[in-house]
């Protein structure tokens, strides 16, 4: 199975093994998305997801959110596509899987 292709350079996008987008709306779904594909196969600690996604106005209930969050990016890109794991969160991606890191590997 080909795996689901992520676009950071631009617009923050998903895209399935045929090219297809995956609707991933919403500017805090995109924003986590985000975060997690600079980070690809790492774990992020909740506390900067919350961070990186709410800035200096997190939620009461940051984790809940984040948890909530992180449920839709699931349903968007597949159950598998984000793992939980020390605390955190890790999108299981390939780096040739995101644009920007096979970006600076073939310029480098």
């Amino acid at each position: 199975m080909n795996p689901v292709r992520y676009r950071l350079l631009g617009t923050t996008q998903a895209l399935r093994p045929d090219g297809t987008a995956v609707p991933v709306g919403g500017a805090r779904l995109r924003a986590l998305l985000t975060v997690l594909a600079l980070r690809a196969g790492r774990t992020v600690p909740a506390l900067v997801l919350v961070d990186e996604v709410w800035g200096a106005d997190p939620p009461a209930d940051a984790a809940g959110a984040l948890q909530a969050l992180i449920g839709r990016l699931r349903r968007a890109l597949g159950a598998g596509a984000v793992a939980s794991a020390d605390g955190g969160y890790r999108l299981a991606a390939a780096p040739d899987d995101i644009d920007l890191t096979r970006f600076d590997r073939l310029t480098a």
